[in-house]
């Protein structure tokens, strides 16, 4: 598996964990007093978060992408849906 398949893989992986951790789990403790899926979908969500944005860093220094490029991958992780966007648009092999 190549950098870049890795970082799609992990934009997609990170993006389910992100609207897991929001659209479910949230709700689940805060609405319905229900906390126990929280701890174990955050853990997976940090783990796929940093390392999102690790493997954002080395695969930009290793397809020498532009600081813009690399600042919106890195924007991505904070929004929701926004890792699906990064991966169709910039974790493509023509860029």
């Amino acid at each position: 598996m190549n950098h870049l398949k890795t970082l799609r893989l992990l934009a997609i992986l990170e993006g389910i964990s992100y609207l897991l951790l929001l659209g479910i789990c949230v709700p689940l403790k805060y609405i319905f007093n229900i906390p126990e899926p929280t701890h174990p979908v955050g853990l997976a969500h940090g783990v796929l978060f940093v390392s999102y944005c690790l493997w954002v860093l080395i695969v930009a220094r290793k397809k020498q992408w532009s600081i813009v490029v690399t600042f919106l991958s890195l924007l991505a992780s904070l929004l929701p849906f926004g890792t699906f966007i990064a991966e169709k648009k910039y974790f493509r092999d023509e860029n």
